[in-house]
């Protein structure tokens, strides 16, 4: 009985070894099963967008929005990853990193990219911008198209111009309303040669210092201002350590938007479509999200700070104008009446 048990057992066990052998084989000589999911990863394009700003900027959320739609227009098939904060790169260095491939994307302020595109020197004469329609239509009409195809660097390609607004004055002395009030002191300024030289024809001094420096350095009284938008003043709440804050609205902040341009070579047309379609939305979202947000912003700072608000008055602006005469003779003696005329009167413009 014991014998006939164990011999039942041997056949047992060989017919499932039998039957797990033919499984093997059948699963060997059909094809697997397609993954979609799989696929997508696999073929998934990663994009690194690296900045220096908060996230609750009006470039951080822009860096976001843009994310969102590019992810939605390409079905996941394209990743943004945003590293905001200067946490990759500081300004000073992200421009190197893209021409490396360290990154692919980037959004440097235009006033740090004269060296490249001498150019947009312009944008940064004191009062060239004097409203939105006029900002809309440089940044975002045909005016953009001619400003980015001035890049000449090899290594990038510009895809847009971003918005962050107008930019005001802080001081911790004095309040800053007649070109006098800025005689001997100390602003911190983004690198550029035209802003360097507006503050230079005011008789104060400056200091290029990386943004996410700039409150400590309010704070240690190595500089005693700056010049920036109400949402960089906020986000960094640089208004906790300045007396006096001027609204005077007398230069543009805005990024150009710049790709790695071996990067974008070698992308599919239809991406390249689509990430530049997820561009123009973003750039007209950007442009209204940015004015309600430095509105939304200076009144929070009116509301919850002691610092003190002052409004230039029109003849104001037109002495500070006046004092700013020099600069513009040679700016347009260097690039030309032309280009001036174009920005201040865009060809269209909605008035």
């Amino acid at each position: 009985m014991t014998k006939y048990i164990g011999f039942c057992l041997f056949i047992l066990l060989l017919l499932f070894g039998f039957y797990i052998y033919q499984n093997n084989l059948a699963s060997q000589r059909q094809p697997l099963s397609y993954d979609d999911e799989q696929e997508g990863l696999e073929k998934q394009i990663t994009i690194r967008f690296s900045h220096v700003v908060a996230e609750n900027t009006p470039k951080g959320l822009a860096a976001q929005k843009f994310a969102e739609l590019v992810s939605e227009k390409t079905n996941g098939q394209v990743k943004v990853d945003i590293f905001q904060n200067g946490i990759l790169y500081s300004d000073g260095e992200e421009y190197e990193a893209l021409k490396r491939g360290d990154v692919e994307m980037i959004a440097p302020s235009f006033s740090k990219l004269i060296d490249t595109v001498p150019q947009w020197k312009v944008l940064d004469l004191p009062f060239i911008f004097n409203r939105a329609s006029q900002v809309e239509a440089v940044f975002a009409g045909q005016t953009s198209e001619r400003l980015l195809s001035m890049i000449k660097d090899n290594e990038v390609k510009g895809l847009a111009f971003w918005s962050n607004g107008f930019k005001q004055m802080t001081n911790d002395e004095t309040p800053l309303l007649e070109p006098e009030d800025f005689r001997g002191h100390t602003f911190r300024v983004m690198p550029g040669s035209v802003i360097e030289k507006q503050f230079r024809l005011l008789n104060a001094y400056t200091v290029v210092m990386p943004f996410n420096e700039v409150y400590q350095g309010l704070e240690t009284r190595e500089i005693n201002g700056q010049e920036n938008t109400i949402s960089n003043i906020y986000s960094k709440r640089l208004y906790q350590v300045q007396q006096h804050l001027t609204i005077s609205n007398h230069g543009y902040l805005g990024y150009a938007v710049m790709v790695n341009k071996q990067f974008w070579d070698d992308l599919p047309k239809d991406i390249q479509g689509k990430i530049q379609e997820a561009m123009r939305e973003t750039t007209l979202w950007n442009m209204k999200e940015a004015a309600k947000m430095n509105d939304q912003q200076l009144q929070h700072i009116k509301n919850h700070s002691t610092i003190q608000i002052y409004h230039l008055t029109e003849q104001q602006k037109k002495e500070w104008l006046q004092t700013f005469q020099p600069l513009y003779k040679e700016i347009e003696d260097e690039i030309g009446h032309d280009l001036i005329e174009l920005i201040k009167s865009p060809p269209d413009e909605e008035r």
